[in-house]
């Protein structure tokens, strides 16, 4: 496997594909990638094609001129601290676990908010009046 970014990338997918695997790396900037190390984009080669010299341009890359993995993971990471900090309305969301952007609660949201947790009392009450 080769090593970029401190990531191990897949051997046997296409270049621009095994690049998405680096944190902070999508379609568009693997491509662009390609295209700066001199790569044929339009038909990337697999990671086990290339010479080292063009990994060795990729990695060069990547590391000079992209925000990614660790440092960008660390950048994320201080710009929510930041937010818990002053107090912001999206800190105190983060805080909570709940969604940031303002969708809905009070059904979905289970991905920010875990499995649920079941309530007593809750749901449709029987035999009452109407």
């Amino acid at each position: 496997m080769v090593r970029i970014a401190g990531v191990d990338v897949p051997d046997r997918k296409r270049a621009h594909v095994a690049l998405r695997s680096i944190y902070g790396i999508g379609p568009k900037m693997a491509v662009e990638i390609l295209v700066k190390a001199q790569i044929d984009a339009d038909f990337p080669p697999r990671m086990n094609e290339l010479t080292e010299e063009q990994v060795d341009r990729i990695r060069e890359i990547v590391d000079r001129d992209y925000n990614a993995e660790g440092d960008l993971r660390r950048e994320v990471g201080q710009n929510i601290r930041r937010l818990i900090e002053i107090g912001a309305y999206r800190g105190l969301r983060h805080r909570r676990g709940l969604p940031v952007n303002g969708q809905r609660t009070r059904t979905n949201a289970r991905t920010r908010k875990g499995p649920r947790r079941t309530v007593a009392g809750r749901g449709r009450r029987t035999g009452g009046k109407k």
